[in-house]
């Protein structure tokens, strides 16, 4: 009886046409940002920080960079792990060069870097869509990777070719190094998950977002009906790109500390954040928050479970875990295959009726 819209009266087209129109989605939003900010810090440790929490975080971001190009583009990526890549090189080069700009800042402008490699690279969809744009940002993969791995300006040269984060601070808190604390990088990394969840939402629901869209549906329609596929699909790339850039700096500034382009941002991590978004559900915001949290959190249940809980060995709990994972993400897409964002809105659909029949 609580998820009802009975009495809840809209008197304009703004408050008609906003993000969450019924009172209890509201209230929901509002309390869930409030326990993030102000009860999550004072919960967290140093193990639920470091192993789900921060990297769930993260992967939201460039879950939802990935969507804006599938989901409401619809144009098909495996190149995610690169351009992460290039967002952490860029705030690697940017903090070496500019030592005293704010790391924020850094990381915004990484995330541009990373937006105009992706322009680069999405020039191909102007002419090819598809599996051939994939293999196209599959090729993207694989230079940008060799690129960060050979060309010594990208890692100064460095031995061992790892780059390394120094120590940053943000209005007096340390926020990357090994001085940081765990609630300080939780807090770094839920700002920019709140300002790009709602820059997502709303490109996604504007002009913008409505040519991209209709690119998705029927790209020859859209050019003849006024949308210039140019724009739309090189914007898209821009966005994504930024998107992903922004988590990548995050990944490598505040979390990892240290990285090596080949061992992190390889294919499997383009691959994860793919199935993040199948699994989540494409062209859906909401949808990028369940399948990150789907593929962060259950293979640390999985492990607790096997190996702390029942006593098995770890490798043999690692293959059982890639099973588990593999056979549940066959049975989401055959129970729902437009994602779990689907499901969820299949049963906000039920409650408003309940406990009428559907």
């Amino acid at each position: 009886m609580l998820y009802r819209e009975a009495g809840d009266f809209k008197s304009s087209y703004s408050s008609d046409n906003q993000t969450f129109p019924i009172r209890g989605d509201r209230y929901a939003y509002w309390a869930a940002l409030g326990f993030a900010f102000l009860v999550v810090p004072f919960l967290l440790n140093d193990y639920w920080a470091n192993s789900v929490i921060i990297p769930l975080l993260i992967y939201v971001i460039a879950a939802l960079g990935l969507n804006i190009l599938i989901g409401y583009c619809g144009q098909l990526s495996l190149g995610t792990g690169a351009f992460m890549a290039v967002g952490a090189y860029a705030t690697f080069k940017l903090t070496m060069a500019f030592p005293e700009m704010n790391l924020y800042i850094v990381f915004i402008l990484s995330g541009l870097i990373t937006a105009g490699v992706g322009v680069l690279f999405g020039l191909p969809s102007l002419k090819i869509k598809g599996f051939y744009l994939a293999v196209a940002t599959l090729a993207a993969q694989f230079f940008l990777i060799w690129m960060f791995t050979r060309v010594g300006w990208f890692f100064n040269h460095s031995p061992t070719g790892q780059i390394a984060m120094p120590e940053r601070s943000v209005f007096g808190v340390v926020v990357s190094g090994a001085a940081a604390s765990s609630v300080a990088v939780y807090m770094t990394c839920l700002v920019f998950v709140v300002f790009m969840a709602w820059l997502a939402r709303n490109l996604t629901r504007g002009t913008v977002g409505r040519t991209w869209m209709s690119i998705r549906d029927m790209d020859i329609a859209a050019e003849i009906i006024g949308v210039n596929p140019l724009i739309a699909k090189l914007t898209a790339f821009a966005v994504s790109s930024f998107f992903v850039g922004v988590a990548g700096a995050l990944m490598f500034g505040v979390y990892l500390g240290a990285a090596e382009a080949s061992e992190v941002f390889g294919i499997n991590k383009s691959f994860l954040v793919l199935f993040m978004v199948i699994i989540g559900g494409l062209g859906s915001i909401l949808g990028s928050f369940l399948g990150a949290a789907f593929l962060v959190a259950l293979p640390i249940l999985l492990k607790l479970l096997l190996v702390d809980t029942l006593g098995w060995p770890a490798d043999l709990a690692r293959h059982l875990e890639i099973m588990v994972i593999g056979a549940l993400i066959i049975v989401v897409l055959i129970v729902e295959p437009h994602g779990m964002a689907a499901l969820w809105r299949t049963i906000k659909d039920k409650l408003r009726l309940w406990p009428f029949p559907h």
